[in-house]
């Protein structure tokens, strides 16, 4: 039986890199998948690529940053399928090096797609499973997001950001049957999320398909047991 048959699910940022690994993991689990991110003509490609493998997928392109866009996205989901099941808010850009040359703009613009897009989904998404009955969020921060070093300043708070929305929005869903957790990476080829295994094991970093497989966990748990954070590092990585 897949481990999320009949489920529905969002993931954004899912045209490309992890987002599309935990697209296309979560398809072959039995779940119906929408592809949220900025590219239009990548998400129907990703939702295309599904379907061709017998899966069930449809393309929202959607821009978190973007308040509307990001309501539509829930609300359409919701209209077609009748609920969200999972959400998996992984939509996110790079940027900032050492703080003393970091600009205002570079800064506003890693947190308005990191932090304020992950806010924006989590807050219609959870609105959404609350009026359903219960679900699970899953909240893509970084090993970054649980420590920090110099160059990652900009990036590190935009991703501890989300572990504090994490760890309320946790709290607050309790009562309602709604999960959420937070998934902690380092070092991901997220470029290589069409290449071989042995491609990906050659590149030194994490393969996608590791998260993925991490979101497949989380979202398949019993309903009394929850993980709240999950760190996928490299292997040989200081701890």
């Amino acid at each position: 039986m897949p481990r999320l048959a009949g489920k529905i699910a969002i993931v954004t940022g899912s045209s490309s890199g992890i987002g599309k690994a935990i697209a296309l993991t979560f398809a072959r689990e039995g779940s119906r998948v929408v592809i949220a991110a900025r590219r239009h003509t990548l998400c129907e490609q990703v939702a295309a690529q599904i379907r061709e493998r017998g899966g069930g997928a449809v393309a929202v392109p959607t821009d978190v940053t973007d308040e509307a866009q990001v309501e539509r996205l829930i609300e359409e989901t919701a209209r077609r399928f009748g609920r969200v099941d999972i959400l998996v808010n992984n939509a996110g850009i790079g940027g900032g090096s050492h703080l003393a040359e970091t600009s205002v703009e570079t800064f506003d613009r890693v947190m308005n797609t990191n932090l304020r897009g992950t806010f924006f989904c989590c807050r219609a998404g959870f609105r959404q499973m609350k009026a359903n009955g219960g679900g699970i969020i899953l909240n893509m921060s970084s090993v970054t997001g649980v420590d920090a070093w110099a160059g990652t300043g900009t990036y590190s708070a935009s991703k501890h950001g989300i572990m504090a929305l994490t760890k309320a929005l946790a709290d607050e869903g309790r009562p309602h049957k709604i999960k959420v957790c937070a998934i902690c990476p380092g070092g991901v080829a997220d470029e290589l999320v069409d290449a071989s295994p042995e491609e990906i094991d050659r590149s030194g970093q994490i393969s996608p398909y590791d998260v993925a497989e991490t979101a497949v966990y989380l979202a398949s748990l019993g309903p009394n047991a929850i993980v709240h954070r999950v760190i996928v590092d490299r292997l040989g990585a200081e701890w």
